[in-house]
This record gives C-alpha cells, structure tokens and sequence, in this order.
C-alpha cells in the first residue's frame, strides 16, 4: 500500500482538492508541505501529535516538511474554535516558545540541508507594511465569502473583532509566501482550518496563475487532536517537566476503549496488518491493546528506555510485584516542614494532585485518597519527616499514583 492509500486507511484525511495530483506527489516524496503550530505555550502537547506523527510519515516517504511557527499570526491569534479573543503575547515570549518547540519536533522529524525546515512567519509578517499589504492581496478576498467561513461562525455572536479578521488574509498569505520563497506546494491542517486554508490555495492562484500548483489536504487534525489533547485538568503535554513520561503513559493507557483502536490505528507506526489483526479485540484485549498503544507513544515522545521505566511503574502499582521507583515523585524539601511535619493537604499541593487545600480536602473527605494504600480520611493528618524519608507513596482515585520524598 503506498503512503497516500495508508494515511485514507489510517483515517487521517478528511478533505482534500486535487486528490490525484495529491496522491502522486505524496507516493513519489514530490511534496513540500507545512504545517503551522500556533506557539501559545513552552511545549506541544497531544493535541499536536497527529500532525507531528504526519510529518514523520510523510519525510519517511521523501516528503519535505515545513514547520512553520505562528509567531506573527499568533499577534493576533486565530478566532477559529474560540468564544472569546485571545490574550496578547510579547514578542519575547513567542520566540521562546518557538525554540522549546523545535526540540520537540527533533524527536520526529529531522532538520537540516535538504531535510525539514522550521520558519516562523512573523519573519515575514511583521515586516510587512499595511497599506502595501491591502494593496497586494486585499482584492483577492471577498467579505462576504469571509463572513461565511466555518472559523468566523462562532465569534459572529458574540463579537469578532477586526483584528481577528485579519487571520485569514495573514495565515493565506503565509501559503502564497512559502509557494514562492520556499517552493512549499501543500498544506496540511485540521477541519477548523479548511476555510483559510482555501484562502491560501485561492491566492496563489490568483496572484500567480490557474496553472500554479498549490494543494490542500486537512485532516481529523484539529477536531480529534484537540480532543486527545484535553483533559479535565488541562493540557497532557509532550515537555516531561510538564507531563512526566509515566503520566504520559497513563494518560493513553487509560483512553476510553472507544477511542482505543482509532488512536492506534493514527497515530502509531505498527503495520496496518498488525492493527486490523486487533480490530476485533474486546474486553480484557482493549486492555492489551492500550498497553500497546501507551508504550509505542511514549516511546516516541520520550525514548525507549523512558517507554519502558512507565511500563514497569505502571506494572507494579496496578498488578503488584514490580518496582515502583519509576512512579512521578516530588521531592519535598526540609523548610516546607513544621517541627518536623508537613500537612498531607499541603503536601498534596506541594506534589501537584490538587490546586488548594481547599480542593485537596475534598478529595479526601470524598473517600479518594489512599497513603501507603491505606485509605486517608482525616485531613488534618501530618506527615512526618521519617515518613518522607521511607517516601510516601499517594493514590488518588484509581489511576493517579505519585510519591513523596524527603530532598
């Protein structure tokens, strides 16, 4: 099966244009493709993971990615799937984003001479006079066909502003820049992108001709990723100081057994064989198959060996037997400490398991809290030095384990 049949069958394409023209560049590795990441944190998280994972098969085919980084885009931040506008960033800030999320990407895809290439667009945006802006592209968009745009839709009720309004004709041009300085002839994004991403496909046609070749592809990038990407408590991110690589194996290994196979079937790079020789796996097999899929996405986020210490963690905490030196600790240091104690509520916000006091207490007052595996009911108990030398291991609910140590 060659790549473009592959990523149909992996369920990764939604829309296209051109399909054949699509399919022969991509199967022959005759594609320059982007695709944008908006660097509103310090690190990618799991909502990135499908496109990262696309560029990784599309480079192993011959394909060229570009990761391009929204730093000028990201000024003024795209209303697509928001209810309310974006804060601003400093310039200072966006850039260190950019530089913590190429590390990231390093464990995916390979830059250099020939290979991928990561640009930011504010290199081009920011110098761009206004007027001459307009000027150029500002005849090429109508209004009216904006206003109908699927990314507009949400905002209209409430208010979209004009600078909002300006991410389309900016995140189009940022196409129509790399078409002709880069020689980039495809894009990639998710469904709530589709409208600027035509945009952007229009443009260069217009500008440069009907005979330039410019294609578009989106994907369940957004609509799916977003929603692997999001949790009750916020962002499972790629950076290990911010998701721990056990955390991050959890985090998969307790997908919903709806989900199980469909993230397996995106986002891991096991043969198509092997994943429709486990289409039809229920029960206690889901459970071996989301083993399967937390191991092969931490080892490619955080390395094999990684991938293998949240296994055996995992292992021992949940079926006895093994060791847990792997589990998430925090090191609790002596002047947290009063007369040698700490309160388990503060020691529970000092480990991250709870916002506040407030927050912890109820979490124990509800039954959810086991030290040493014995159920805490008294949220008044202090923990004590020695306790914190021996470590103090926490569970929170079924699924979240971490340890206490003394520093």
């Amino acid at each position: 099966m060659k790549l473009y049949d592959e990523l149909v069958a992996r369920g990764l394409i939604a829309q296209v244009t051109n399909e054949d023209e699509i399919r022969e560049m991509i199967d022959n590795g005759k594609a320059t493709f982007y695709i944008g990441f908006d660097p509103t944190a310090d690190s990618l998280h799991v909502g990135h993971f499908m496109a990262l994972c696309l560029m990784k098969r599309l480079q192993m085919a011959g394909n060229k990615p570009i990761a391009l980084i929204g730093g000028g885009t990201a000024m003024i931040g795209d209303p697509s799937g928001r209810t309310d506008m974006r804060s601003m960033m400093t310039q200072e800030t966006i850039q260190h984003n950019c530089d913590c999320f190429k590390k990231q990407m390093e464990r995916f895809i390979e830059f250099g001479e020939g290979k991928a290439q990561m640009v930011n667009n504010a290199d081009w945006l920011l110098k761009l006079n206004y007027v001459d802006f307009i000027r150029e592209i500002g005849g090429c968009f109508s209004v009216n066909n904006m206003l109908r745009a699927e990314c507009f839709k949400q905002r209209m009720e409430k208010g979209l502003s004009f600078l909002e309004f300006n991410y389309m004709p900016m995140q189009s041009y940022d196409f129509y820049y790399l078409f002709k300085e880069y020689g980039c002839n495809m894009q990639f994004g998710g469904n709530d992108q589709w409208s600027n991403m035509l945009g952007g496909t229009e443009l260069i046609r217009k500008k440069l001709g009907k005979d330039a070749h410019a294609m578009t592809i989106t994907l369940l990038l957004n609509s799916e990723g977003k929603k692997m990407g999001k949790t009750a408590k916020g962002a499972v991110w790629l950076d290990p100081n911010k998701t721990t690589p056990y955390d991050f194996y959890q985090y998969w290994r307790n997908v919903e057994d709806a989900d199980v196979m469909k993230c397996i079937r995106m986002l891991t790079f096991l043969p198509l064989e092997e994943i429709d020789a486990m289409a039809d796996w229920k029960d206690a097999q889901l459970n071996v198959a989301k083993e399967i899929l937390a191991y092969e996405l931490t080892k490619l986020v955080h390395g094999e060996e990684e991938a293998d210490k949240a296994k055996a963690a995992a292992k021992a905490l949940f079926v006895g037997g093994g060791d847990d030196a792997n589990i998430p600790t925090t090191e609790i240091t002596a002047d947290k400490l009063v007369d040698g104690k700490i309160g388990f509520l503060n020691l529970m916000v000092a480990c991250g398991l709870a916002p506040s006091n407030k927050q912890a207490r109820q979490l124990v007052q509800q039954g959810g809290v086991l030290v040493n595996d014995e159920k805490m009911d008294d949220p008044t108990f202090a923990v004590t030095e020695e306790m914190l030398r021996e470590g103090v291991k926490i569970r929170k609910g079924k699924k979240v384990f971490h340890k206490a140590v003394l520093a």
